[in-house]
Parts: structure tokens; C-alpha cells; sequence
């Protein structure tokens, strides 16, 4: 892949932050987009201690963060009647279309829209 930006689904985060160094490595020298439903994920995930959470910020503070636009509100209600996909899950979808980025993810949900997304399909 040749693009420099990319946008991350939750769960590539949560592989790089433990460790994941093929995954590092893939992100390392590159753009990164998320959402703010990511943020709100990780940040919100009620188990954090302190260090965890420090650690969570500083990596969202290399992100650039994609709030909620009518024009994604309008690709989120599209796609979910479509593919039936999970709020979260289609909320990061619209969003990756509407920045024309490709998506990273682990997560088979995303597959049943495969079609419409530049999906980066990571395997463990």
C-alpha cells in the first residue's frame, strides 16, 4: 500500500497498543484517521487505569479525529440499512468513505461492506 493516510477501526488500535509489532510497524510513518466513536470506545472502556489511559491519549493525540457531519449522518443511515452493520461499526465505516481513506480492521463485520470501503483486512 502506497498511501501515506490511513483510518483505523478500534480494534487495530488496541492490537498496536499491545504490542502488535507487524501492525506497528504498518502504521509507523503514516497519517492516521479515526473516529470519534473510536475515542469514545477507548476511552470509555471502564477498566482503563491511569497508565492505560495516558497511553490510549497520547496515541489519539497522533490521530486526526473525524467528528459526526450531516454528510456522514446520511452515509451511517445508507449504509446500515444496507448492510445491517452495528452503529459503531457503521458509524467508522462512513467515515472512511467520507475522508476517501482506506480502512484498517480486523473485524469480519466490516467485510459485508467490502464493496463500498478501501478495506485493509488485517489477520492475526
Amino acid at each position: 500500500m502506497s498511501g501515506t493516510k490511513l483510518f483505523l477501526d478500534t480494534n487495530i488500535i488496541l492490537y498496536a497498543l499491545n504490542g502488535d509489532e507487524t501492525l506497528s510497524n504498518f502504521l509507523d510513518g503514516r497519517q492516521l484517521y479515526i473516529s470519534f466513536i473510536t475515542e469514545l470506545e477507548l476511552l470509555g472502556y471502564h477498566g482503563l487505569n491511569k497508565s492505560e489511559r495516558k497511553l490510549i491519549k497520547d496515541f489519539i493525540s497522533q490521530c486526526k479525529v473525524v467528528n459526526i457531519n450531516t454528510t456522514i449522518k446520511e452515509e451511517v443511515i445508507r449504509l446500515r440499512t444496507l448492510y445491517k452493520t452495528k452503529l459503531p461499526d457503521t458509524i467508522i465505516m462512513a467515515s472512511s468513505i467520507y475522508m476517501d481513506l482506506p480502512i484498517v480492521t480486523a473485524d469480519a463485520g466490516f467485510k459485508k461492506a467490502e464493496e463500498e470501503l478501501n478495506l485493509v483486512f488485517y489477520e492475526l
